[in-house]
């Protein structure tokens, strides 16, 4: 029995994406709080919590695309056609907040303002185009002979919209509980207070678009609701009422990694959701994964190469991790 390769670069595709939305969430999560925090030192603080691994937590993202470009050409070339217009957007938002992450630092006292709310307003902008990205994926393409023939704004819908709202919140609580654990005093403080509302706020968003999808499509609808996939499927929504109650109660005590953890099992579960209304279609409504799949010695030959490389960004991903652990001091990291 030979290796079944869509199904292994699926899973690989779906890993790369997930430790993504992982480690740049709470990433962009810091400059989606700075509007809440107003205190100069605070905020220098928020960023040295992240400084030292902020550029490499992108390397997932680049490892996505390429290797959905790799595995899946006719999915690469659908998708970036439909979406061409937000993953640009959502680009250039990464890179003005890339930007502004090493100028805020530099600026003079007249010039920081501008350079934080750069910050602000790079993360915020990145953040909500992934999330339309992802509302428009779910929506699905249409797709004609193997090509996009939907226009150019067709991924501007009020779910694709109220998606992009949704992960804003979902990366505004990943970076609060991230910076419980990192920081200290009135700021830690002040991220209890502000992971609270954020909690409940996630979670009425998890539960409009869940009732929003199938409600759309009648096809996503049959698979969660119908017998017996309900029963085995039911697990995942009660799991994130359990998860959302863990972490208020553990706000009210003096948490340290648990929101953190928490919270990332409650995007784990959506992003499970997510993979169980499309699988095995790679390109919604209707293409799946083996239709899109590059031929298999072209998916083999890749496959050396990405199975020698992710051990290798998992290990100084592990490290820079490591040896940058510990509370964040106010004056102490990047300069």
């Amino acid at each position: 029995m030979g290796i079944d390769l869509p199904v292994v670069w699926a899973v690989i595709i779906a890993f790369g994406l997930m430790m993504y939305v992982i480690m740049d969430g709470f990433d962009l999560g810091i400059g989606i709080l700075f509007p809440f925090v107003r205190d100069r030192e605070q905020r220098d603080t928020m960023v040295n919590t992240v400084a030292p691994v902020w550029d490499g937590n992108e390397t997932w993202l680049v490892l996505g695309g390429a290797a959905l470009m790799a595995a899946f050409p006719l999915a690469y070339a659908v998708i970036l056609s439909a979406l061409y217009l937000p993953l640009v957007l959502m680009l250039l938002g990464l890179i003005w907040r890339g930007v502004a992450f090493e100028f805020r630092f530099k600026a003079d006292q007249h010039h920081r303002a501008f350079w934080d709310k750069a910050f602000a307003g790079g993360s915020y902008v990145a953040t909500f185009f992934q999330g339309v990205s992802l509302g428009a994926f779910l929506d699905g393409f249409k797709v004609e002979n193997n090509a996009y023939v939907g226009g150019a704004l067709d991924w501007v819908t009020p779910f694709s919209l109220f998606t992009g709202f949704g992960l804003i919140v979902a990366y505004a609580l990943l970076g609060s509980t991230w910076l419980i654990i990192k920081t200290e005093g009135v700021l830690y403080d002040r991220m209890v207070a502000l992971a609270r509302p954020i909690t409940l706020a996630l979670l009425a968003v998890i539960g409009i678009v869940s009732l929003w999808t199938p409600f759309a499509h009648p096809d996503i609808a049959e698979r969660w609701f119908s017998f017996p996939n309900i029963v085995f499927f039911s697990p995942v929504p009660i799991l994130v009422l359990v998860a959302t109650w863990l972490i208020l109660r553990s706000l009210q005590g003096a948490p340290h990694a648990g929101p953190f953890i928490l919270a990332l099992f409650v995007l784990f579960l959506g992003y499970s959701g997510l993979g169980i209304s499309l699988w095995p279609n790679i390109i919604p409504p209707d293409i799946t994964i083996r239709e899109a799949a590059s031929p298999p010695q072209s998916m083999g030959f890749a496959l050396v190469g990405a199975l020698f490389i992710i051990p290798f960004i998992l290990g100084y991903t592990a490290w820079s991790y490591y040896v940058f652990r510990g509370k964040v001091k106010a004056g102490e990291g990047y300069h």
